[in-house]
């Protein structure tokens, strides 16, 4: 990322422009700057970007030196949060694929390896398709009532999609969904999945 400096004063371009402008930066960065408050993107960018001292952004914001280094450690927070937040995305996704992997494999050990010993999974059928009439329970029998499913059979396709905003799964008959599974996910198991078999709230996903 270009850090090229410009001395405060008029005609100085808008900090947050120039650094929506590099190409080098990605859109999560892009979006924790769109979430801070203006004086906050300002004096981050100012001066954790572009190395301008407190005193220097206090000049151009009218603000004291201190308030816009307060200002700053706040913007700070908000980009540690949402690093920490991507981090996680991305295991809880690492996890599920492992499981969607597993479930292929019908391996019941990986599993079993991949569920918290509590696990629970829970089906919504909505009385128009099989489902389980009361919750599974426990890592072995959630493991082997999946094993027990097909999830590679001939015009079966288990996709990997975001559901309530998380990683979770997608499975298509011929190119009609017939189940959508959320994952509750703690560490690096699966504590508990929610399926929807239901095709009456099944439709904006086949739409989809």
């Amino acid at each position: 990322m270009s850090t090229t400096r410009r001395r405060p004063g008029a005609g100085m371009v808008d900090p947050a422009d120039r650094v929506t402008l590099d190409e080098s930066v990605n859109m999560a960065f892009l979006v924790v700057l769109d979430a801070m408050t203006p004086a906050e993107r300002v004096a981050f960018v100012l001066h954790d970007v572009f190395r301008y001292s407190f005193a220097e952004v206090a000049e151009i914001v009218g603000r004291t030196p201190a308030a816009c280094r307060q200002l700053a450690t706040s913007a700070r927070r908000r980009v540690r949060a949402a690093r920490r937040d991507a981090v996680s995305t991305a295991r809880r996704a690492d996890t599920v694929r492992a499981f969607k992997q597993a479930w292929e494999a019908k391996d019941i050990d990986a599993l079993i390896d991949l569920l918290t010993p509590d696990a629970t999974a829970t089906g919504d059928g909505g009385g128009l398709v099989t489902a389980a009439l009361r919750p599974v329970e426990g890592a072995e029998e959630v493991a082997r009532f999946f094993a027990g499913r097909p999830a590679a059979a001939p015009g079966m396709a288990l996709l990997e999609r975001t559901v309530n905003g998380q990683p979770g799964l997608v499975a298509q008959l011929d190119g009609v969904t017939v189940s959508v599974m959320a994952f509750e996910v703690t560490g690096n198991r699966i504590e508990h999945i929610w399926a929807v078999l239901n095709p009456e709230k099944l439709h904006p996903w086949t739409a989809g």
